[in-house]
């Protein structure tokens, strides 16, 4: 699986972030004005570009920078190390999106992560694999992550709904000392908003065969990147170094977007942090 953002993307998500206008991060890159919108749009032709002097001026490191653009990857993952854990990638518009399903294995109760475009896909393993969905975990309510509620409820219509979106009902509200107990798996929560006004971080642990945490991350960051926040960059950034970057190691990360990645390859290899 390709990265959600290539070095391109990452150039002009920082750009916006770091208010840099086009014209200064084209002379820092020692590109024109046209050769630094075709490297954005593409993130191909890295060649000549100057990460050194550019990076910095984005607030960006420009080693981590560099090597994304020729061409890193994280490690590949096996799920099967969470055995009860899926990934659920649905697509429209050329918008691909994931959600997460995650159950006990002995009293096969389950909490599925965001909707995706479409909730046939959760539905049927839900059923193929005898569950009893208890819980829905909203990581933001961008449509993408969500358009696939109103299916979901309406096949589990007494479904426990978790989100930090104001306009919801105060029973619904995270709270952030809430624990989940899904059978012996356990789902607690941190507030990551910047991307998304409503950004929420949920951490699943206590897995059998004593597994790494898996954080459920929604849009704060992706693999060797981070969601879009023009508006809040410095937030968005801040959250994610103290509520996902603190996690141990080994955590699996689990994006809305692009591959899964661990806390130890985004800080090895994040050009935002």
């Amino acid at each position: 699986m390709n990265l959600e953002d290539h070095a391109g993307d990452i150039i002009r998500k920082a750009r916006a972030m770091a208010g840099v206008p086009a014209g200064a991060a084209a002379t820092a890159a020692g590109l024109n004005d046209a050769g630094l919108a075709a490297f954005e749009d593409s993130g191909k032709g890295a060649g000549s570009l100057q990460f050194d002097a550019l990076a910095p001026l984005l607030q960006l490191n420009p080693g981590k920078l560099e090597a994304i653009a020729k061409g890193w990857l994280p490690g590949g993952k096996d799920l099967g190390t969470w055995r009860e854990l899926r990934q659920i990638s649905t697509t429209e518009g050329g918008n691909t999106v994931h959600c997460y399903l995650v159950w006990d294995e002995v009293t096969r109760e389950a909490a599925v992560f965001d909707t995706g475009w479409d909730a046939g896909p959760v539905l049927k393993l839900v059923e193929e694999n005898q569950l009893q969905l208890n819980h829905l975990f909203i990581t933001h309510t961008h449509h993408d992550h969500v358009a696939g509620l109103e299916g979901i409820r309406g096949r589990f219509p007494k479904i426990h709904l978790h989100t930090d979106a104001r306009s919801a009902p105060p029973q619904q509200r995270n709270r952030r000392n809430d624990c989940i107990h899904l059978g012996s798996l356990r789902i607690t929560n941190r507030d990551t908003p910047g991307h998304a006004e409503d950004g929420v971080t949920y951490i699943v642990g206590n897995w059998p065969e004593d597994a790494p945490h898996v954080a459920i991350v929604g849009d704060a960051i992706f693999a060797g990147s981070m969601g879009g926040a023009p508006q809040q960059g410095g937030l968005a950034k801040q959250k994610i170094r103290e509520q996902i970057l603190s996690l141990p190691a080994d955590t699996l990360l689990c994006p809305g977007h692009g591959p899964l990645s661990t806390v130890a390859e985004e800080k090895q290899h994040n050009p935002f942090f």
